[in-house]
């Protein structure tokens, strides 16, 4: 096994006080959590283009990428696996509007879908953010 650090950019999608992520499930752990969508940045690729093709990518949709929100490093286990990320966030908007009328995106590169769920959802502990300390950063800005 090759351990990497892994870059990642990773879009901010809101509609109103709701948060598009996908929906992931650790078997292990038995836990179920929620991550902001976006995927790992090629070299020589900056992250915003990086961003920009992961949407085309996991639901053909163009973004409009903004300022980065911030940069977390992120060092987890899943499946027993242990990983390493340095996840680079952004505000972002589709540039498509119908995007933010669909409640569930099927992703098209995996199986796994999109869904906007309310941030209190997170605040209040009834679901998982990640990557970690995204719940904090978040929340600082209220």
């Amino acid at each position: 096994m090759v351990f990497r650090i892994r870059p990642l950019a990773l879009g901010l999608v809101w509609r109103g006080d709701a948060l598009l992520v996908f929906e992931g499930h650790d078997d292990v752990k038995g836990e179920t959590f929620c991550r902001p969508l976006g995927g790992g940045i090629e070299f020589g690729e900056r992250a915003e283009d990086a961003l920009r093709r992961e949407f085309v990518e996991e639901l053909g949709a163009e973004l409009l990428v903004g300022k980065r929100v911030g940069v977390l490093e992120n060092i987890f286990t899943w499946q027993e696996n242990p990983g390493h990320e340095i996840a680079f966030l952004y505000d972002a908007a589709f540039t498509d509007p119908a995007f933010y009328e669909v409640e569930e995106m099927k992703i098209i590169d995996e199986p796994a879908t999109a869904r906007w769920v309310d941030f209190a959802d997170f605040r209040d502990g009834g679901k998982v953010l990640y990557p970690a300390g995204l719940l904090e950063l978040l929340s600082a800005d209220e």
